[in-house]
C-alpha cells in the first residue's frame, strides 16, 4: 500500500529561483499564536498548574503571553541571540512552557532534555548541541554544573516540578525571577519557517541518542495537525502528565491546545493515585496517553460523572471497550513524524486495537526487506513521505550522514518499526525493526548500552534485550561475555551503566556468560537471549 509517489517539493528552494517556497507557516509563528490567543481569548485559561503540594496556579492566555515577553526579554539581557542553543533541563512546570516559548521569540533553539539523563549523557547533549545557557531545576542542578561547565550562564527555578524547596540556596542572579526582563522592550525575531526552533535527543540505532531538530514550521504543524486529529475545540480541557521534553506531552498536547484556544492542566509528572482527582477537579476532556499510563490507569477504579470524551494512545479502542469507557484514538508517530502518520478516525468508526488508517498529511508505504511493497496482511517496515521541516523533521543537529541514511532513494522516510494492514486498509503495530527497547514510555536504544558495557574492562562482547514487565512494558536485561575468568565484572558493568546512563535505561539485571550464543551466520542470537531473560529472577 503506498502513496501515489508524485515527486514532494523541497521547502527551502524558492519557485523558479526567486525566494523561499511560501507555505502555511509564511509570516508566523508559535509566538505569535500565542500573542493573537492573548488578543482573542485574553481571559481564558491557558495553563492550570496543578502540583502535588501548592495550590493550583493559573495562566490566562494574556498571563502567558506577558511572561513569555518577560522572559524573552532576560534572554536578549544575558546575550541570547538568534540561532544560540539552550538547554531546558526541567520537569514539568509553567516555567518550562514559557521558557520554550521565550527562546523561540528571540529566534534561539531550546534544546529540551530529560532530566533523568546522567552527568554523563548531559555533558554529551551540551557538547554536541553547543548550549551556550541553561535553564534547570533544583533536583538536576549538581548534575548540570558538573556536566554543563562551558556554558556562559545557567538558571535554577525555585523548586522542581513537584514544587520541592531547594536544599541549598541560589546564587545571586541565576534564579529564575532573575532571568524575568520588561517585557515592554522585547522586540521578537520572526523566524523563517524553516529555520531551528527546537531539538529533542531520541533513541535510535546509533550509540549515542539522536539530535532530532524541529523548525519553527514543524512547531506550527504540530499544534495544527494534531489539533485537527484530536478534533479539540475552544472548550476542551487537555490534561498533560507526559513530560514535555519528549514530542508526544509537546507536540501531541500543549501545542494543539495553543492552536485550539483551549485549556491545558499541567501535572510535574503522571500518577496514578493522582489522575482522576486532577481530571474531575478540572473537568478534563482530553489526554494522551502511552502504554505504560494507560496500563497502570487500568488497575485503578474509574470514577463515575468525568468528563473525558476522548483519550488518544496508540491502539483505538471503542468506548465499550476501553478501561475508562471513553473513546480512545489510537495513532502512530515518532519526534521524526511531528505528528501522526497513521491514526484513527473521529466520525468514523476504528477497529479495536489497530493504529488507524493513513492520513491525508503523509504518504504512507509498507515494504520489505529489499524495498519491494508489501500486500494485505503481510508484515513490513513502515515508510513514510512528507515535507522535510514541514511535516516531517528539519534533520538530525550536526549529523547529515544520518539525516541522508534516514530517507530511502526515492525519499521516503524510514521508520525503522514493522506493520501490517488489511484489506479495509487499517494497520496494526507488529514490532520494531530497529533494536529499541520501550521502558515505562521511554525509547531505549539497545546499542546505546551496549556501547556502555563494552567499555567495561573484562566485557569482551555485550547484547542488550528487552524484558517483559507488567507496569513498564519492558525492561532491559544484558548479556556479557567476559574476556577472562573475573568473577565481579557483572557488578562493574552494572555500575558503570549507573553512572553513564540514565535509570530507565540501566540493565535491571547483568548476566554473564562464557560465550553469547549466535546465530548460523555468527550473528548473536537475540532470540535465545529474549528467551532467557524471561526466564530469569529480577527479584
Amino acid at each position: 500500500m503506498s502513496a501515489s509517489d508524485t515527486t514532494l517539493p523541497n521547502p527551502s528552494r524558492g519557485h523558479r529561483g526567486t525566494g523561499e517556497t511560501v507555505n502555511f507557516a509564511t509570516g508566523r509563528g508559535i509566538v505569535e499564536l500565542i500573542h493573537d490567543r492573548a488578543r482573542s481569548r485574553a481571559e481564558h485559561a491557558f495553563l492550570f498548574w496543578d502540583p502535588m503540594d501548592a495550590p493550583v496556579q493559573t495562566w490566562s492566555y494574556a498571563r502567558f503571553a506577558h511572561d513569555v515577553d518577560a522572559v524573552a526579554a532576560g534572554l536578549l539581557a544575558r546575550g541570547v541571540r538568534p540561532g544560540d542553543r539552550v538547554a531546558i533541563v526541567l520537569d514539568n512546570c509553567p516555567e518550562f512552557a514559557i521558557t520554550w516559548a521565550a527562546l523561540l521569540s528571540v529566534g534561539a533553539v531550546a534544546v529540551c532534555l530529560n532530566t533523568r539523563s546522567s552527568t554523563d549523557e548531559l555533558a554529551y547533549y551540551a557538547g554536541h548541541s553547543g548550549v551556550v545557557g541553561v535553564v534547570t531545576q533544583p533536583a538536576a542542578a549538581s548534575r548540570v554544573a558538573t556536566a554543563m561547565r562551558d556554558v556562559r550562564w545557567t538558571v535554577v527555578t525555585a523548586g522542581d516540578g513537584d514544587h520541592h524547596a531547594r536544599d541549598t540556596p541560589a546564587e545571586p542572579g541565576d534564579t529564575f525571577e532573575a532571568l524575568r526582563g520588561d517585557p515592554s522592550t522585547v522586540r521578537r525575531v520572526l523566524s523563517g519557517p524553516l529555520d531551528p526552533a527546537t531539538i529533542q535527543y531520541t533513541s535510535g540505532t546509533t550509540s549515542r541518542p539522536k539530535a532530532v531538530l524541529w523548525t519553527h514550521a514543524n512547531c506550527l504543524w504540530a499544534g495544527r495537525v494534531n489539533a485537527a486529529h484530536e478534533g479539540l475545540r475552544p472548550d476542551d480541557v487537555h490534561l498533560i502528565s507526559l513530560p514535555l521534553f519528549h514530542a508526544n506531552a509537546l507536540g501531541y498536547s500543549l501545542l494543539p491546545t495553543l492552536w485550539a484556544g483551549a485549556s491545558a492542566v499541567l501535572l510535574p509528572r503522571f500518577s496514578a493515585s493522582r489522575f482522576w482527582e486532577v481530571s474531575l477537579r478540572h473537568r478534563c476532556t482530553w489526554a494522551s496517553m502511552v502504554r505504560f499510563t494507560y496500563q497502570v490507569l487500568a488497575t485503578h477504579e474509574v470514577p463515575a460523572g468525568h468528563s473525558y470524551r476522548r483519550w488518544g494512545h496508540s491502539f483505538c479502542a471503542s468506548a465499550e471497550t476501553s478501561y475508562a469507557g471513553t473513546e480512545t484514538i489510537g495513532w502512530y508517530g515518532m519526534t521524526e513524524t511531528v505528528s501522526h502518520p497513521l491514526c484513527g478516525e473521529l466520525h468514523q468508526s476504528n477497529q479495536d486495537g489497530s493504529i488507524g488508517r493513513p492520513t491525508p498529511e503523509y504518504g504512507v508505504a509498507v515494504v520489505d526487506g529489499q524495498g519491494r511493497p508489501v500486500g494485505p496482511g503481510e508484515p513490513g517496515e513502515l515508510l513514510v513521505r512528507g515535507v522535510p521541516g514541514i511535516s516531517l523533521f528539519g534533520g538530525y543537529a550536526g549529523d547529515p550522514a544520518a539525516t541522508a541514511d534516514a530517507y530511502d532513494e526515492a525519499g521516503w522516510f524510514r521508520t525503522g518499526d514493522r506493520v501490517r494492514y488489511d484489506e479495509a486498509g487499517v494497520f496494526r503495530f507488529v514490532d520494531r525493526a530497529k533494536d529499541m527497547l520501550k521502558v515505562g514510555g521511554e525509547n531505549v536504544a539497545a546499542l546505546e548500552v551496549e556501547t556502555v558495557l563494552l567499555d567495561v574492562p573484562g566485557v569482551r562482547e555485550a547484547a542488550v534485550v528487552g524484558r517483559p514487565d507488567p507496569v513498564r512494558g519492558e525492561v532491559p536485561v544484558a548479556f556479557v561475555a567476559a574476556a577472562g575468568p573475573d568473577g565481579v565484572v557483572g557488578e562493574r558493568a552494572l555500575a558503570e551503566c549507573r553512572r553513564r546512563l540514565a535509570d530507565f535505561k540501566v540493565p535491571a539485571r547483568v548476566v554473564v556468560l562464557s560465550e553469547l550464543p549466535r546465530t548460523t551466520i555468527h550473528k548473536i542470537a537475540k532470540s535465545e537471549l529474549r528467551a532467557l531473560a524471561r526466564d530469569l529472577d529480577l527479584g
